[in-house]
């Protein structure tokens, strides 16, 4: 029920997450590849099955399909670009969290995504041919830093492990209603040893997160579409619409259709 977009887009971050914390906060994946670049202030992020601080000057990519959830604080300025799957760029596979120290190439990524802003706000001939241009550019700055020994991914322990197998699961299946149960088995884990794994890794149980993708997209259609909030349960996998109410009032405190266009 999600339309992929066609184009190349820059926002800042506001924007990307149209005034609305939750499109951003709660735990979801994306039908498009998504480079953040935050500026100014500090937060946590979830992505890969792992919990991270973020601050000024952190470049964060994630894979369309990949996971995440961000939680900025209110001081934190940023820019997000987004790059359908359909764009011909050489991008990473995996999602990537990097620290950029150096002045010059803060300044460079600014400055490239700044360059691809100002043509998507022109809209001259030949627009979509110059955004790709831009993002090339910027795909090779991405790759540049990650080839970078100082860019090296950490080493995961266990839980981590454990949390981003776990994680990886939840695009496919967070629709399908199978319990902690079911995915602690096709783990090869007890429920109890998943849910401390992926508390130790993200600071939240393995059913916190599944929650949260159930519930970012039932605001997601709830607030973007006219979908019938019975047709939407059923999408979820929620067995009937009074127990989607109930869900959709206990994690909001709104009714579904108090919760349209909000």
């Amino acid at each position: 029920m999600q339309t992929p977009p066609q184009d190349i887009q820059i926002r800042n971050l506001a924007r990307f997450s149209q005034g609305q914390d939750w499109r951003v906060r709660l735990l979801h994946d994306r039908p498009h590849h998504l480079l953040l670049w935050i500026t100014r202030g500090q937060g946590r992020i979830i992505l890969d099955g792992l919990r991270r601080g973020t601050g000024a000057h952190n470049a964060i990519f994630v894979p369309a399909g990949h996971p995440f959830a961000l939680d900025l604080g209110r001081q934190s300025t940023g820019l997000a670009v987004v790059l359908p799957q359909e764009v011909p760029l050489h991008l990473p596979q995996i999602p990537r969290h990097l620290r950029i120290r150096d002045v010059q190439t803060q300044t460079e990524l600014t400055g490239l995504i700044e360059a691809a802003a100002r043509e998507d706000t022109a809209k001259r001939p030949l627009v979509n041919d110059a955004l790709e241009a831009h993002a090339a550019l910027i795909s090779v700055w991405l790759r540049r830093q990650i080839l970078s020994d100082e860019h090296i991914p950490e080493k995961r322990n266990a839980a981590a492990r454990l949390s981003k197998r776990f994680c990886d699961m939840l695009p496919t299946r967070y629709r399908s209603g199978d319990t902690m149960a079911d995915y602690a088995a096709d783990l090869g884990v007890t429920p109890t040893h998943l849910t401390r794994a992926v508390k130790s890794a993200t600071g939240k149980t393995a059913a916190d997160l599944l929650t949260e993708r159930v519930l970012h997209e039932a605001r997601r259609l709830l607030a973007d579409t006219s979908e019938p909030a019975q047709r939407i349960a059923a999408y979820l996998g929620i067995g009937s619409a009074a127990y989607f109410t109930r869900f959709i009032q206990h994690h909001t405190g709104a009714t579904p259709s108090k919760s349209r266009g909000t």
